[in-house]
């Protein structure tokens, strides 16, 4: 298995497997046939992740080590047409916009995140029709502001807000910020830092 990234959705072998985490509405709502999302955070010998409740302020963090894990899923997996065309929430704007999006080329891996690509991955309707459409985008190289006037534009047309968060290989950070403000907060296992070249790993 690759190394796990934010955003990616896991499935673990029991209970067991998640550690650091005391939350009382976790026993009785989270089970090893829901998957945990890989959150940001210093790198170490196990993988930081999150538990989602069914409430929105339902949140815990942990850890579990990678031979609990026993199924992968990424956001770019869900971006496939056939999958977003065949979800049982295939009305639903967020996912009428995914379905837009794919049918373009574009030159970057882009995946679907939050509560959409928690929905796509688990048929569980944790969506509606007012949720944003939270999406990542794979950059390792600079990319020049330019490069995304395409995407922007489709972005402005789409049936719901939509949020591209672009991964670096030194952290994430908010398109819409960099384009409008040329700095950003860029989000780093070590914490946020502001930052105006994201794709510069400072000492």
């Amino acid at each position: 298995m690759m190394t796990p990234r934010p955003h990616d959705l896991l499935w673990l072998r029991d209970r067991a497997s998640l550690q650091g985490i005391t939350d009382p509405w976790v026993d009785t709502q989270w089970h090893c046939g829901l998957p945990v999302v890989v959150r940001r955070d210093v790198d170490g010998e196990n993988v930081p992740v999150g538990v989602r409740g069914l409430r929105r302020d339902q949140r815990a963090a942990g850890w579990v080590a990678r031979d609990a894990v026993t199924r992968r899923v990424t956001p770019e997996s869900l971006t496939d047409l056939a999958l977003l065309l065949n979800s049982p929430f295939v009305s639903q704007p967020p996912v009428q916009a995914a379905i837009q999006l794919a049918q373009h080329a574009w030159p970057w891996p882009w995946g679907i995140t939050g509560s959409v690509g928690y929905a796509l991955a688990t048929d569980i309707p944790v969506l509606h029709a007012d949720s944003d459409l939270d999406l990542t985008l794979r950059a390792p190289a600079p990319l020049q502001p330019a490069q995304f006037a395409g995407w922007q534009a489709l972005i402005a047309r789409l049936l719901c807000r939509a949020d591209t968060q672009v991964e670096t290989p030194c952290g994430a950070f908010s398109l819409n910020e960099w384009l409008r403000d040329g700095r950003v907060l860029l989000k780093t296992n070590q914490g946020p830092r502001l930052v105006s070249d994201p794709w510069h790993r400072e000492a």
